[in-house]
């Protein structure tokens, strides 16, 4: 039997907090933000990882995680979500280890582009100055993000996951109490 771990210290502030993160990652692709205050996680789950999922998911969007049976319970417990076991089915997909191929998430329809799921992927480190080069939308020129820990192939399922523009997946990666993301309108550039 396991000890459920707490969520936030400060459910409405550590949340609002984190909220801000998230909203200033998806408004700056590839820049690097800080969650302040994390909840205690079940391993696997990094700190920023279990924020923005306590943070994002409720009782009306259904989650897909890979973090084995601590985590599902205790994301249940804390975020009240569903739980499915297709990632195809959710609206939060959650992934520790090899995450779903980007184009067997729901990826919302023309007209209703919003419908689309989130991918929560959790990487093993997130350093700005070097590595992809990002562009689109939110960047002035370029801006560049290291990600140790993306799956192999990531930024080609990300150019394919672009070009089905105005539907596709937006990705928040986390790494530590780190977070940054990626918009599906925001192009990868490697090297």
């Amino acid at each position: 039997m396991s000890t459920l771990l707490p969520g936030f210290a400060d459910p409405v502030l550590d949340a609002q907090a984190a909220f801000r993160a998230v909203l200033d990652a998806m408004a700056r692709p590839g820049r690097v933000q800080r969650i302040a205050s994390p909840p205690a996680a079940p391993a696997p789950l990094s700190p920023a990882a279990a924020a923005v999922l306590l943070t994002l998911a409720d009782a009306e969007t259904p989650l897909w995680l890979d973090a084995g049976a601590d985590a599902e319970q205790w994301a249940r417990f804390h975020a009240g979500c569903p739980v499915v076991a297709n990632a195809a089915d959710a609206a939060f997909a959650l992934a520790v280890g090899t995450p779903p191929a980007l184009d067997t998430l729901r990826p919302g329809t023309d007209e209703d582009p919003h419908a689309s799921a989130t991918l929560i992927l959790q990487v093993a480190s997130l350093e700005e100055g070097a590595g992809w080069r990002l562009t689109g939308p939110g960047i002035e020129r370029e801006h560049r993000l290291r990600v140790t820990g993306a799956p192999p192939g990531f930024a080609a399922a990300w150019a394919a996951n672009r070009a089905r523009f105005p539907r596709g997946v937006d990705a928040i990666l986390c790494a530590g109490d780190r977070v940054a993301a990626l918009p599906r309108t925001t192009t990868i550039g490697e090297g």
